[in-house]
């Protein structure tokens, strides 16, 4: 059994350690969020649910089928319109249930790596972050967007030079609340012809969500994103508020109001490699920019990642 470190808590990281999990090796998963998906999100306020984040997903190949089919059976994975698929009762369902067999450490800000002659350390600003077998990791995995990895990847020493040809598109997300018998648009989800919004959708009309108030969530394009990511994301919000009204027809005040910067948000150029490694470090990357802007993608990718790990691993000497 060997100690391995994976930063981030998103889709990759998970189906990474699910793979050394399998092989027999120990996983510490650290987060700086307080909660497991990444862009699988869902933000729950009161009596108000929101999947601000990833909308819903596909499954094309055979292991990510299998995949859904086993989250389908324990009620975790629900249709959400013809081939499309959704978490239940939130996005966030998939991360938990993936996470539930490895030690987790949340809200924990990595600033950099160490190396010793007993392992890697992972620490944060005030120093060595304190979790299970912290400075005996064989290995580290990064599975963040890959402008975050970067840095980190670089205060390691390690050879992963692909990272900086991966690229992203950021995303103003807005969330809103209305009273269950306010007027609106028949479809659950649209993609209007708008100079500002690209995605509207109904999140109330999802399977096991709320049902006592119309949810929505509202996701800005991306040029229109890029220019207002540095800015008041509630000033961001109040601009789109007015175009879902103009494009819906809701006039009413939302019970809800909030608004969310993506600045990693959908990838824009992927890198066409499963996967990243360098064995003279055994630092390793993934995530959906590897290849491509979709749920599988992230899935797949710290599959491979998983895999070429264990493989690495296994060469080692006892």
């Amino acid at each position: 059994m060997r100690e391995v470190a994976i930063i981030g808590a998103g889709m990759a990281g998970l189906s990474a350690a699910e793979q050394l999990r399998k092989a027999g090796h120990r996983v510490v998963i650290f987060e700086k969020s307080r909660g497991f998906g990444g862009r699988m999100a869902t933000r729950r306020t009161g009596d108000f649910q929101f999947d601000h984040g990833a909308q819903y997903f596909t499954a094309r190949g055979n292991a990510f089928v299998d995949q859904v089919a086993a989250w389908q059976e324990k009620g975790l994975v629900v249709d959400w319109g013809p081939g499309s698929y959704v978490g239940q009762p939130g996005m966030t369902a998939l991360a938990r249930e993936m996470a539930k067999n490895h030690t987790c450490i949340t809200q924990a800000q990595v600033s950099r790596l160490e190396r010793t002659p007993r392992g890697w350390r992972i620490l944060d600003a005030q120093g060595e972050i304190a979790a299970p077998g912290n400075g005996t990791y064989h290995a580290v995995i990064f599975a963040i967007p890959a402008p975050q990895a970067e840095a980190l990847v670089q205060s390691a020493g390690a050879h992963l030079p692909q990272l900086a040809s991966a690229h992203y598109a950021p995303c103003i997300a807005l969330m809103l609340a209305f009273e269950p018998e306010t007027r609106a648009i028949t479809d659950d989800w649209m993609r209007p012809d708008d100079s500002v919004i690209g995605w509207i959708a109904r999140n109330s009309s999802k399977p096991g969500r709320p049902a006592d108030h119309q949810s929505w969530v509202v996701h800005a394009r991306a040029e229109w994103s890029r220019a207002q990511i540095d800015k008041d994301p509630n000033g961001s919000g109040e601009i789109m508020l007015a175009h879902f009204k103009a494009l819906t027809g809701i006039c009413a005040e939302p019970l809800h109001f909030a608004a969310h910067r993506w600045r990693y948000a959908l990838v824009a150029k992927e890198l066409g490699l499963p996967c990243l490694f360098d064995p003279s470090t055994m630092i390793g990357a993934c995530g959906d920019w590897c290849l491509g802007a979709r749920v599988e993608a992230a899935y797949d990718s710290g599959r491979a990642m998983g895999e070429t790990l264990v493989e690495a691993l296994a060469a080692i000497p006892a």
